[in-house]
């Protein structure tokens, strides 16, 4: 029986659940390739550091000798930073290896040009796991955009900061003590910037736009917010309108143009995001035949990226040249039309007889309104008073507010 030879790079937690898996459904994959899948190399930091792994595999901290190897056909990255994971993915493109890779930082920065350069060498890009971990929203929207047109996408990307909005509200912690627990618990980093100023969601939503759209907005556009602006009091606020913060990015196409951004926003009990909680990650995707769906599952750890990575090493395997890794639609389509007014949770002082233009629907506390108004509007508002903060609230139709029969406009 012929033997398709893998090699892994990097063995922290993700590279070791790849490993483990390979070896523990050695049969479901002979099974579904027809092929044993064998790890033949495994790049590593430390080479005195002891590890369960079989005595006939390379370990090494050099990854040239791994691509001196006389047969390797899948190089599977697990490790951190745009390089050197970059510069060694190119070189295992040139030597005619499949590539497989869960870092969305580099994919995002680098994705295009691998994608183009392993389109010139006639083999695949597994990237499955740069996004939402173990739920299969890549392999979902491959097949969606097969005929339905897609026309948005939103998602809450990142579990540490569902996790930290999660813990705030159900044990009535602040941010610094939910974001400890975080970090106790393993889902944040010492640093965690990346998760909670909204990069790291930030990433994965440039390469859910590459897929669904097949081009990018440009970069310096996406409004990018984090979650330290939200405090207990807003999380009490909005629990008082049967309201929830999530932290959701959110791409679509509106007359040719990719909207994209990146913040907290409030949804009611009928929006999927609603009762996603803890590290969970979801994705919603709105197409014209369809219509919504929702994935959820866990974001993060060893075997949900594990499980995203070994799903890659068997399209990779199974796939010729994939033509549609780097689509653009090109039918003539028009995404949805904007609404001219949304509704919003503000919180700061505001003299409301300076801003005819808004309606004022409630006063929650002495500081946090729920306002509706045009989103040019907002921004003059704001343009005047900058230190004020605001989130938009999805699902408006639902806001127990404006179906009281005694809500008035204030």
């Amino acid at each position: 029986m012929s033997v398709i030879k893998v090699a892994i790079l990097g063995f922290g937690t993700v590279g070791e659940g790849v490993y483990r898996t390979i070896q523990s459904h050695a049969q479901e994959f002979t099974a579904v390739l027809g092929k044993k899948v064998e790890v033949v190399a495994i790049l590593v930091k430390n080479i005195q550091k002891e590890r369960n792994i079989r005595e006939d595999v390379l370990l090494t901290t050099n990854f040239q000798e791994i691509l001196r190897l006389p047969q390797l056909d899948v190089v599977i990255e697990a490790i951190v930073d745009k390089e050197p994971t970059f510069t060694y993915l190119k070189q295992a493109i040139g030597k005619g290896c499949h590539i497989i890779t869960a870092n969305k930082e580099m994919f995002a920065h680098h994705g295009k040009e691998l994608l183009d350069l392993a389109k010139e060498n006639g083999v695949s890009v597994g990237y499955e796991a740069t996004v939402a971990g173990g739920i299969p929203v890549i392999q979902t929207l491959r097949q969606l955009l097969n005929i339905n047109r897609v026309s948005q996408i939103q998602g809450i990307l990142n579990g540490t900061s569902n996790f930290i909005l999660s813990e705030m509200r159900e044990k009535k912690q602040s941010f610094a003590e939910s974001l400890r627990q975080a970090q106790a618990k393993g889902y944040a980093e010492a640093d965690p910037t990346n998760d909670i100023e909204g990069f790291d969601a930030f990433y994965k939503a440039m390469i859910l736009s590459r897929i669904a759209f097949g081009e990018e907005p440009d970069w310096q556009t996406v409004e990018r917010q984090g979650i330290t602006a939200i405090t207990s009091e807003l999380i009490e606020a909005a629990e008082k309108l049967k309201l929830r913060f999530k932290h959701v990015a959110s791409i679509s196409k509106e007359d040719e143009q990719i909207i994209a951004s990146v913040k907290p926003i409030l949804v009611g009990d009928e929006n999927p995001f609603y009762h996603v909680e803890g590290a969970e990650n979801a994705v919603n995707v709105h197409s014209d035949i369809v219509g919504r769906i929702t994935l959820q599952g866990p974001g993060a750890g060893m075997y949900p990226t594990a499980s995203a990575m070994i799903e890659d090493l068997v399209y990779v395997c199974q796939s010729k040249l994939n033509s549609r890794q780097n689509i653009k639609k090109t039918a003539d389509w028009r995404g949805q039309i904007r609404k001219q007014k949304d509704y919003w949770l503000l919180q700061g002082f505001v003299e409301k007889t300076k801003h005819p233009e808004i309606t004022w629907l409630d006063e929650v506390t002495d500081s946090i309104f729920i306002i509706e108004a045009g989103k040019e509007d907002l921004k003059g508002l704001l343009g005047r008073q900058p230190e004020i903060c605001y989130f938009q609230i999805l699902g408006d139709e639902n806001l127990p507010i404006l179906n009281k029969p005694t809500a008035t406009v204030i």
